[in-house]
Order: C-alpha cells, then sequence, then structure tokens
C-alpha cells in the first residue's frame, strides 16, 4: 500500500483525536502542573498557624476537647501531627447534621496551648479543588469518565503523531529541532511535531500512570487484581474520586465518615460491635507519643478505634497511625491495640503486592513526588510542552481551516488495507475500554447517521452517501 494514503489516513485519525483531546489536555495540563506543588500550596494556606511558642503546651486529648467545644455536636475522625515543633495540629471533625447521608466535615487548627486557631472546609481547600477539577472536572463520576476518555484518545493521539512525526530521508532539522528560517507554515507544523515528539515519552507515562484512578479502566483493574490474586492489604489509591472499596453511593472520600452520627467525648469510641468503649486504657496522647517516635513521612495522621481507615472508610477497632506522604515509597501503615497499647501491624511500602508497588511508584512520580523537586521540574515542563502542543495544534487547524468546513485532512478515494493499524487499535481497544465504547459509538453515528446528512458530512470532512 502506498505510504502517503496510509499517511493520509493516519493523520485524520490524529486530527480528530487531537480536536476532542487538546481542549482536554490544555485543561488537564495546567491543573496537573498546580497540583504538583500541593505540599507548597498547603504549606502556604496553613501559613497563619505556625510558628507558636511551645511553652504551656497542652495534650492532644485537650486539643482535640477544644476543637469539639468549638463545633458543638462534632464528633472526632483523626488527628494531624505538625510538621514542626510550634505548628498547630490540625484535628479532623465531622461535623453534626448529615448531608445526603453523610457529615460534612472540617479541619480544625489547634495550637500548642490548645486554643483554635482557625478552621478549613476541606473540600474547598485550594489543592483540593485542583485535585477534583483535575480528576473529575467538578462533575463527580461522570467529570471521571470524561478524563478516562481523554486519557484514552490522548494515548491514539501520541501513537498516531509518533507515525506522522517519523523522519524519512531528512536530517535533525524538523525532526529534532524546529526550523524557523522557512516560513510560517513550516515553523508551525515543526514546533508542533518537535514537541510532540520531545514530549511523547513523559506524556504517555503520565496517562499510563493516571489510569488506575480513572473509574472504568481502575474498576476492570481492581477486579482483574483479585481474580488473578494480585491483592495484599489495601489499596491505596482512589477509582474515580472513591476509595477503592467503598460503598458505591459514595461520592468522596469523606462521604465515608457518615458513621458518626452522634457527639462523642473525647476518650470514647465506636467498637465494630456497635457499643461505645469510654475512657480507654490508651489515650491520644500515648499514640501521638509513639507516633512521633517513629519518625514517618510527613503528614502523619491518628485515626481513633471505631473512626474511619484513609481508604475504604471501613472501621477499625484499632488505633490507626500512618504516614499519608505523596511520596508513596515512604509510606507506612501502624496499628497499636486500645487496650494495651501495644503496636499489632506495621505495613511498609516494601512489603506490598508488586503490583500496588509498581502503581505506588507511578502515582508518586505522576504527582510530582517520587525524587523531589526534580520530579517536579520534570512534570512542569512536560505540562508546559503539553500546553505547547495544544497551542500548536490549533493555531495549525485554524491557519488551514476553510470558511465553510472543519478541514479535517480528506479522505482516500480508494480503500486502505491497514492490517498493522487495524490489530494496534484492536490491542489498544482491548486495554483501554473508554476507547473501544467510544469508537463503537461514533462508527454507528458516522455510517447510520452523519454519512446520510450532506451538509454534515461535507463539513465534516466524510464521504456523503
Amino acid at each position: 500500500m502506498n505510504r502517503m494514503t496510509l499517511y493520509r489516513t493516519i493523520w485524520r485519525w490524529h486530527f480528530y483525536a487531537g480536536l476532542f483531546v487538546m481542549p482536554m489536555v490544555l485543561l488537564l495540563s495546567l491543573t496537573g502542573a498546580a497540583y504538583l506543588f500541593k505540599p507548597q500550596v498547603e504549606r502556604w494556606e496553613e501559613r497563619a498557624w505556625r510558628g507558636y511558642p511551645v511553652a504551656g503546651s497542652v495534650s492532644p486529648d485537650a486539643q482535640v476537647a477544644a476543637a469539639i467545644a468549638a463545633f458543638p455536636g462534632s464528633s472526632f475522625a483523626s488527628y494531624r501531627l505538625p510538621e514542626a515543633e510550634g505548628d498547630a495540629v490540625l484535628v479532623h471533625l465531622a461535623l453534626a447534621g448529615a448531608q445526603d447521608g453523610a457529615k460534612p466535615m472540617r479541619d480544625v487548627f489547634v495550637s500548642p496551648q490548645g486554643t483554635v486557631a482557625g478552621s478549613l472546609d476541606p473540600e474547598q481547600r485550594i489543592m483540593q479543588i485542583v485535585h477534583d477539577v483535575h480528576g473529575q472536572l467538578l462533575l463527580g463520576e461522570r467529570g471521571s469518565w470524561l478524563v478516562e476518555l481523554a486519557a484514552s484518545w490522548a494515548i491514539v493521539m501520541i501513537l498516531s503523531g509518533l507515525y506522522l512525526w517519523w523522519p524519512s530521508q531528512r536530517g535533525l532539522a524538523g525532526v529534532v529541532w524546529p526550523r524557523f528560517g522557512l516560513g510560517a507554515k513550516v515553523a508551525w507544523r515543526d514546533l508542533h511535531a518537535v514537541t510532540g515528539f520531545w514530549v511523547a515519552g513523559l506524556a504517555m507515562v503520565l496517562l499510563l500512570t493516571g489510569l488506575p484512578w480513572a473509574d472504568v479502566w481502575g474498576s476492570a483493574f481492581k477486579m482483574v487484581r483479585a481474580e488473578m490474586g494480585w491483592v495484599k492489604g489495601k489499596q491505596e489509591w482512589t477509582i474515580g474520586g472513591r476509595p477503592a472499596d467503598a460503598d458505591e453511593h459514595a461520592e468522596h472520600r469523606h462521604r465515608a465518615m457518615s458513621m458518626h452520627t452522634s457527639t462523642m467525648p473525647v476518650g470514647s469510641h465506636v467498637m465494630p460491635d456497635g457499643s461505645i468503649m469510654t475512657t480507654p486504657p490508651v489515650t491520644l496522647g500515648e499514640i501521638v507519643a509513639e507516633a512521633k517516635s517513629q519518625h514517618l513521612a510527613f503528614p502523619v495522621i491518628v485515626t481513633p478505634p471505631g473512626g474511619p481507615q484513609r481508604f475504604g472508610g471501613k472501621a477499625t477497632s484499632a488505633w490507626s497511625v500512618r504516614s499519608d506522604t505523596q511520596n508513596r515509597p515512604l509510606r507506612v501503615s501502624l496499628t497499636y491495640d486500645p487496650m494495651t497499647g501495644r503496636q499489632t501491624s506495621r505495613e511498609t511500602f516494601a512489603e506490598k503486592h508488586v503490583i500496588d508497588r509498581v502503581v505506588g511508584y507511578g502515582v508518586a512520580w505522576h504527582e510530582g513526588h517520587l525524587f523531589g523537586v526534580i520530579n517536579q521540574v520534570i512534570g512542569v515542563c512536560t505540562a508546559l510542552m503539553l500546553t505547547a502542543l495544544s497551542v500548536t495544534g490549533f493555531v495549525m487547524w485554524r491557519r488551514r481551516k476553510p470558511a465553510d468546513k472543519l478541514g479535517a485532512p480528506t479522505p482516500n478515494k480508494q480503500p486502505v488495507r491497514m492490517g498493522g493499524v487495524v490489530a494496534l487499535t484492536l490491542l489498544l481497544s482491548l486495554l483501554l475500554p473508554m476507547l473501544a465504547i467510544s469508537l463503537v459509538i461514533l462508527l454507528l453515528l458516522e455510517f447510520a447517521i452523519l454519512r446520510r446528512l450532506p451538509g454534515t458530512a461535507r463539513w465534516l470532512g466524510l464521504p456523503a452517501r
């Protein structure tokens, strides 16, 4: 088959994929670049609650009591250790009054002296909003589907773009670096193609490491892991914005905290059988002291017996101490007996199943925290190149778009035989469920409706019946 014929066919696929994906790529690049700096932004957001004197410090139990007193009817959900001596602690409370079957939450900052210094709605924190836009477009589950669909077609766009870029009997100019002396048309084309070449590998890593979080792909991956016996311990990443083993109607990880149906005094905890254990032998202060001695990576979260776990929302009968750092390989989870204070379990990243470790490394890379600032810099460069790819692609389209048409490359007049491309498409469809579903819908739409509408077909660049 003539290479030019194949080239034009793949160019059409690249064009249509890019037309849909590029706006999403632009949005996800900007929000993803912002989320890379989550620790720094949250440190700035909490700047007013740092650097208190340590003289006259009260116990963690007294700090929790002060937080609950400031929000009558609330109940204790978790306690975050301060990052440095003199910083306020964060007491996570479930407030009184349910919304859609779940209680609203509040992050309360308490000084070392036991004074409530301020509070934040965790759903309205800067990085939480960025996270929800990036992962769900603020649309909940349906937004997750759109993000997953865009990621699936972005993979098609990158693979087809690499084929179009592939050098053929020419030097490095226009392949590895752009040519600016051959006119605007060539300059824009080279900027787009060369940027795509340099960012392709990094973009593919971001797309693939983001799939375990997606609703459809993540759910399918979870089922495969269960069938293959690849599960060991709790899954430490969400699926479609929900904990991996949360109730199907839960919309957010905090919604799992609806179990707090009444105000309980500090030192009282709901046990798995529903009974309330008051004044346990082991206090929060003792667990906090033990947690500090472990020197875990910040943030370190202490959850009381009867409180929900970070992933899944299921109650635990033990004290839970965990490092929630975004550098997943540094995470450690500990549990302590509420009666004796004896450590009953210790789970480290190295002890997880190999699949969890692979995903954990990918997530840490995706969030920019696998190896510190360098990872963040690479993430920002990737986002900037993807933004440039979106802008140059839009400019190229507008420069060549006819006034009365969409501007898609014209279809081949002769049938095209593409055995290898078809095989690759089938493989991608098998690995990317949302791509397969959208392909079926698009083909049915094209052949059943669009080609039967001459004006619409002509505008889209489709052969009309």
